[in-house]
């Protein structure tokens, strides 16, 4: 389903072709902290509408996730990375997409802290 989704302040907006039926909370350092409820997409069903000049980079562990974030309202709305066969991804925060009732969503938990 399309869906388009934007930092706090606005000054990075998206749409994005995404299943929502899947979503998942992470318990890592990093997204325990954040609360995200996140959803996976190929990086082709993803485009930014705008705010490429206000996206701040975030990486730590391994490295291999862009955890990016709005400089202005400090809003990580999606983050960049590839699976292992190295398809490139796109992992949308559901909480920064318009129309998105989150109550109905029934997100798994992941285990990052393990890996």
């Amino acid at each position: 389903m399309q869906y388009h989704g934007s930092c706090h302040c606005g000054q990075v907006s998206f749409n994005v072709d995404i299943d929502l039926s899947s979503p998942i909370t992470c318990n890592c350092s990093y997204c325990s902290r954040r609360g995200n409820i996140l959803a996976f997409t190929p990086a082709e069903k993803f485009q930014l509408e705008k705010g490429e000049d206000k996206l701040t980079e975030y990486r730590f562990n391994t490295g291999k996730i862009e955890h990016l974030f709005c400089s202005v309202c400090g809003m990580e709305s999606f983050s960049r990375g590839s699976l292992p066969d190295g398809t490139k991804m796109v992992a949308i925060n559901v909480r920064c997409l318009e129309g998105v009732d989150l109550d109905s969503l029934q997100p798994k938990q992941f285990d990052g802290r393990s890996r």
